[in-house]
């Protein structure tokens, strides 16, 4: 089986509404997923989209996901975030995050981005040891903030 790297289509939102589901329980804090489908999808593929993403596929499933926006920094210009990269708990381990982390970077580079940036949970050890084979640095001086509207 070959996987398949490809933009993601509306179609394929409730899927990834699964997907991040799953993310939130791996990540244990299943409950503060609440957007709806309707939002989600709006917020993608409607008359002004926020988020896009790409999905690995094989056989017509999808078996991951990397979802990004742009940010912007006064000092660096237009940024990626990648919001969430999941690869499936029973695809893991086939090089599916890498193909959709390196599509990340094509991306990035295509749309003259001068960098990504995301978040990684500090006890997340297969993702930061993932990402520190891409060369990344972490950033252990800043503080998360959030305010709950």
């Amino acid at each position: 089986m070959e996987t398949q790297i490809r933009r993601a289509f509306s179609e394929d939102c409730p899927r990834l509404l699964e997907l991040v589901k799953e993310l939130a329980i791996y990540e244990k804090a299943p409950e503060e997923v609440t957007v709806s489908l309707e939002h989600f999808i709006e917020s993608g593929f409607g008359e002004k989209p926020v988020w896009w993403a790409f999905v690995a596929e094989e056989e017509g499933k999808i078996l991951g996901f990397a979802l990004y926006y742009i940010r912007y920094s006064t000092w660096k210009g237009q940024t990626m975030y990648l919001e969430d990269i999941l690869v499936t708990k029973q695809a893991r381990g086939k090089g599916i995050g890498k193909l959709l982390f390196d599509r990340l970077i094509e991306e990035a580079k295509e749309k003259k981005f001068n960098r990504i940036v995301w978040q990684v949970l500090e006890w997340n050890e297969s993702a930061i040891n993932f990402y520190k084979k891409y060369n990344a640095r972490f950033d252990h001086e800043w503080i998360n903030g959030i305010l709950d509207l």
